[in-house]
């Protein structure tokens, strides 16, 4: 296995730790924690498929096994959302149904010998989503901050900083669901031939 692949295994070992992070954080420093964590595993996509390029390295392996390994991080750190009551749940329901459509399409074309790289639209969802994911739990360490007292609270429009944090973290979250539904959409028209010929 060569080095981009085995980036891409390790963006995976990664993702328990990042969930233990998230869900099982006693102090504001939990959150913080987890964006380090995610933060290194969101690196390691940007890094792997460098040197996957770089190195002439590319693989069917690491043309599968790297989306999908983003799937798994973003959704793993989703659902821990909605367990905390830090996102929509329509977000999440959204992303996933796009990503599964996907896999789906991908499995599909796995089966008839052919392999969808990621395009532009697919990594500016991937990119969309790991910045909201980060701006969520930064917003939620800088709220953890002020409720122990080491920064000082403020309000927006008569609404308090743990609202205004949060709906900015939301703010995050829809820009990120728009940018995957249109993915969603371009990647199922420029495969749908593919789809109408699977047997």
């Amino acid at each position: 296995m060569n080095l981009p692949n085995k980036l891409t295994v390790f963006r995976m070992v990664l993702v328990p730790f990042f969930v233990a992070a998230v869900l099982w954080g006693g102090s504001a420093r939990h959150y913080l924690y987890a964006a380090l964590l995610f933060a290194a595993a969101a690196y390691t996509d940007r890094l792997d498929g460098k040197l996957a390029r770089k190195n002439n390295q590319v693989t069917d392996f690491g043309k599968f096994m790297d989306p999908l390994a983003d799937k798994v991080l973003v959704i793993s750190a989703l659902v821990c959302f909605v367990q905390l009551g830090l996102t929509n749940i329509w977000f999440v329901l959204l992303i996933i149904a796009r990503e599964f459509m996907v896999t789906s399409v991908r499995l599909v074309a796995a089966d008839s010998g052919v392999v969808i790289a990621a395009n532009r639209w697919g990594k500016a969802k991937t990119v969309s989503q790991i910045t909201a994911v980060l701006a969520v739990l930064l917003f939620q360490y800088w709220e953890g901050l002020i409720s122990v007292g080491t920064l000082a609270p403020f309000s927006l429009f008569g609404i308090s900083s743990g609202g205004v944090l949060l709906w900015a973290g939301q703010a995050f979250m829809l820009v990120a669901t728009v940018f995957t539904v249109i993915s969603g959409i371009i990647y199922l028209k420029q495969n749908w031939n593919l789809i109408k010929t699977a047997k």
